[in-house]
């Protein structure tokens, strides 16, 4: 009875090794659509409302105005979200790509490798402009006489840093694709 039993369980590891769905893959990729929809979501809906005072004339009171702080106001931020949302629609795309093949189809699963690594790429540019313009805004720049602005709009710019978190998560997730993908293809 016991050789029975392990026949049994050595023909269940046999049927899991012919089998070529990776479960890891639909783990990643659900794992970057969900990155990369909430990074679009954070930076999207970003903007912030307050009033500073501006003295035009010494000898008079300063002047109270009311200022907005949006995603839209820069293009950098406009990138990510744009880009975030790509990679996010990439991501939806490719689960129902997975599901559909089951990962049998090697034309497929090349295709997906080179779409991961567009969305890399795409991810890194987007961060790498807003985390610069994001730094300038955290900082400034007296070279260029460009005031700091995170004193001011500090929620705008923790969401802004969330964003570019989660967009870096989501890279990194995709990255994790293709490392999955290549030892896939090494042992096969």
């Amino acid at each position: 009875m016991e050789t029975e039993y392990k026949e049994k369980e050595k023909e269940v590891n046999v049927s899991n090794r012919n089998s070529s769905f990776n479960y890891k893959e639909l783990v990643f990729r659900l794992l970057a659509l969900s990155l990369t929809l909430v990074a679009a979501v954070v930076l999207g809906v970003d903007k912030q409302t307050t009033t500073v005072s501006l003295t035009l004339v010494p000898s008079l009171p300063p002047v109270d105005l009311p200022v907005t702080a949006k995603w839209t106001d820069l293009s950098a931020f406009v990138y990510l979200v744009i880009v975030n949302a790509i990679a996010c629609a990439y991501a939806a795309i490719s689960l129902v790509i997975l599901l559909v093949t089951r990962g049998r189809n090697k034309l497929v699963s090349l295709i997906l490798l080179m779409l991961d690594l567009m969305m890399v790429v795409l991810l890194f540019s987007a961060i790498g402009a807003t985390g610069s313009v994001g730094l300038i805004g955290y900082q400034g720049n007296s070279h260029v006489q460009w005031e700091k602005v995170c004193n001011v709009f500090d929620k705008f710019c923790h969401q802004v840093a969330i964003a570019v978190f989660l967009s870096f998560a989501g890279s990194i997730t995709y990255l994790l694709l293709i490392l999955l993908a290549a030892v896939t293809l090494h042992n096969k």
